[in-house]
């Protein structure tokens, strides 16, 4: 139904995940434009390539295309959209641009709730090293190469699956990854079962797909492979049976170090230089495709994997003077507790969690997961709680959040407004501290401006 003879708007195309298909598609000799509500780093570097990007959101816009574009996050009502609607341009979503630009290539698509940009990247980065120069889509900055998409010249195209809207069914990727899966996007599924149903169908009705490869250490995968058609490649850190592992994962604080092995055969050690003992299990993933499906040696992956320099936001750790700070995307208390166990690793004397909750359903579902993950720092700030579309539930807000915290032994301090978490976090922090900020961009420019003020000295 799509061609890359057709002239593509992109609505909210500033975004990560957006900006990666519009770049890759621009770079393919689409005709590509967009709009966003504001200027940023991605819309003027989308600019310099030649992209018209308009800022603000006006039926002017679309003049022109023949195609409006749009993520799960642009609403109905977008003007827009409604202009498109009115007009009797079709419009498309994000994930059918996605498969567009996938499309001729052999295609490795990695899905989950956790480490799928972490995966994608390793597997980019594998193939990068091995001179293959892959084609590349993925929702983070790869700190090695300042892009989170790029077209390559050679056969093989890596990215990564958003699978919490459901639109991962309209892909179909010729070798998949798929990490781990747990109870997240309460707005779209109504729990574990529908999750793991859905994943099951994105396998069995994907007719182009020539690899599987499955984390065996995630019960959510191990429930989804009793459901599936196809023949799979195990993967993980635990267990027997597996066809890739990293074994004795040792956490070495801001590196991790493991063994790989192929079946029973012992390929050797790989030193991460990224923190995150949860890595092995990304590298693993990575490992097992890059060689179980792609062909590449040993040599080139472990070169590869010990030269990776991660993705810009997932445990990026900055000096602000005697402050660590550190930013990391992840909001699942998984995540979080992965990120805060391997934290306490490193130097430091107390460790704070800076989180704002986000949508009532996840909060509810995962309340005390979130106290338990929390309890491994030493203070916890809290803002205000982001609802995003969602209604709100009786009995579920951010002073409800802050109890059940406090219930599992966690020190808790609400903050409700962003602009006073930095005055509060300067009054308390002390040299030696460590500061996580687990979140989105407003935290992140929250953090890197602080520790700016900070290495200046103000």
């Amino acid at each position: 139904m799509w061609s890359r003879d057709q002239t593509y708007h992109f609505i909210g195309i500033g975004g990560i995940g957006v900006s990666a298909v519009a770049r890759v598609l621009h770079q393919q000799g689409v005709a590509v434009q967009g709009s966003d509500v504001r200027a940023s780093q991605i819309t003027e570097a989308l600019e310099a390539m030649g992209i018209m990007v308009t800022i603000g959101h006006r039926p002017e816009n679309i003049d022109g295309a023949e195609v409006v574009v749009h993520s799960t996050a642009v609403p109905f009502d977008n003007i827009e959209r409604v202009t498109a609607r009115e007009r009797g341009v079709p419009e498309a979503h994000r994930s059918d641009m996605l498969g567009l630009a996938l499309s001729g290539y052999e295609s490795v698509g990695v899905t989950g709730t956790h480490g799928k940009g972490t995966v994608s990247a390793m597997i980019a980065h594998s193939l990068m090293e091995a001179g293959h120069d892959p084609t590349f889509l993925i929702g983070g900055l790869l700190n090695d190469y300042g892009l989170n998409a790029r077209i390559g010249t050679g056969p093989c195209a890596v990215a990564e699956v958003d699978e919490s809207d459901k639109s991962h069914l309209n892909l179909t990727p010729n070798h998949v990854v798929i990490n781990n899966l747990e109870v997240d996007h309460l707005n779209f599924y109504e729990g574990l079962d529908e999750i793991v149903g859905t994943m099951a169908r994105f396998v069995n009705q994907n007719e182009a797909l020539q690899t599987l490869a499955l984390n065996w250490d995630d019960a959510g995968v191990k429930a989804l492979a009793a459901q599936l058609e196809r023949p799979f490649i195990k993967y993980g850190t635990t267990g027997d049976g597996l066809d890739f592992a990293a074994r004795d994962v040792e956490d070495m604080g801001d590196r991790v170090r493991f063994v790989a092995w192929r079946g029973q055969e012992r390929l050797g050690e790989v030193v991460l230089k990224i923190p995150g003992n949860y890595n092995a299990d990304n590298a693993a993933g990575a490992i097992a495709v890059t060689m179980g499906s792609l062909g590449l040696s040993f040599d080139t992956v472990r070169a590869a994997l010990e030269s990776y320099s991660g993705l810009e936001n997932r445990f990026t750790v900055r000096r602000g003077g005697a402050v660590t700070i550190v930013k990391d995307y992840i909001s699942h208390p998984t995540g979080m507790r992965r990120v805060l166990h391997s934290a306490r690793k490193m130097p430091h004397r107390r460790i704070w969690c800076v989180f704002k909750p986000y949508r009532f359903t996840l909060m509810r579902y995962h309340g005390e997961e979130y106290g338990q993950a929390m309890s491994a720092a030493d203070d916890v700030v809290i803002t205000r709680m982001y609802a995003a579309e969602e209604r709100p539930i009786d009995g579920i807000d951010t002073p409800w959040f802050c109890d059940v915290l406090r219930k599992a032994g966690c020190t808790v301090h609400y903050v409700p407004e962003n602009p006073d978490v930095v005055p509060f976090l300067t009054a308390q922090v002390r040299d030696g501290d460590m500061v996580i900020f687990f979140g989105g961009d407003d935290f992140f420019r929250m953090a890197d401006a602080w520790a700016d003020a900070r290495e200046a000295g103000q």
